[in-house]
């Protein structure tokens, strides 16, 4: 019995545990509530700010030259970052921009006698700019990154938190100048808008922590028949 009682208290310190705050409007958020309409966002909250799409590995571009149509062709990006053209040779695409690529290609060709150059690099698939999601998620792997990508988006790609996630421990990590850095995060504070969703960018790795309290909780429940069996035994 002493067992039952002592299962019981945890699961129902666990449980409170979980209760959720209320809400409330803060300097960084204002909350509407009842009869009150959300209003609707206008023309800028729905583009988000550019972030540059870098060229690299294995990735695959189009490479077009104005007047110039044997020119034009699909290229992949080969495993050291590296393209090969007629007339230009091989080129260094890693790390660039379409548009910084454009602009080399058309200084090759103007070396080589083609007269004023204009050359548009497109990028048509992506492997390199991703991002890799770890973890207590329910689907971990790597997953494309885009201009509107977020910490909370990741997750929902990743199919979501499973059920033992700790959502106040959050992992990004990240190489800024080649120092290695991590950013911690509270998932649930994120979703009650306690702060903003962190925007998240290629190369980053998400890990979310595993809650020993969770599986401690889904023991409990998976155990108690087998706890309450003896006692209504007793009580008979």
């Amino acid at each position: 019995m002493r067992k039952l009682f002592i299962g019981l208290t945890m699961a129902a310190s666990l449980s409170g545990c979980a209760a959720r705050e209320h809400i409330q409007s803060t300097a960084r958020l204002t909350v509407v509530e009842g009869a009150s309409a959300l209003p609707p966002p206008v023309r800028g909250d729905l583009t988000a700010g550019d972030r540059p799409a870098l060229i690299g590995p294995l990735d695959t571009i189009q490479v077009d030259v104005f007047n110039v149509p044997d020119l034009n062709r699909e290229i992949q990006v080969d495993a050291g970052g590296r393209i090969a053209m007629p007339l230009v040779g091989t080129l260094d695409a890693r790390g660039r921009t379409a548009e910084e690529l454009a602009r080399t290609i058309e200084t090759a060709l103007h070396a080589k006698g083609v007269r004023k150059p204009q050359v548009i690099v497109n990028i048509k698939s992506s492997v390199s700019q991703v991002v890799t999601v770890d973890g207590q998620v329910v689907e971990p792997g790597l997953y494309p990154v885009t201009n509107q990508m977020t910490l909370l988006r990741v997750i929902a790609s990743a199919r979501g938190l499973s059920e033992f996630a700790r959502q106040d421990d959050v992992v990004i990590l990240r190489t800024v100048e080649g120092r290695r850095m991590a950013g911690l995060y509270n998932i649930d504070a994120i979703r009650r808008g306690a702060y903003d969703d962190p925007p998240v960018y290629a190369n980053d790795i998400v890990v979310v922590g595993d809650s020993p309290q969770r599986r401690m909780f889904r023991d409990l429940v998976a155990l108690s028949p087998l706890i309450a069996a003896p006692l209504v035994a007793i009580l008979r």
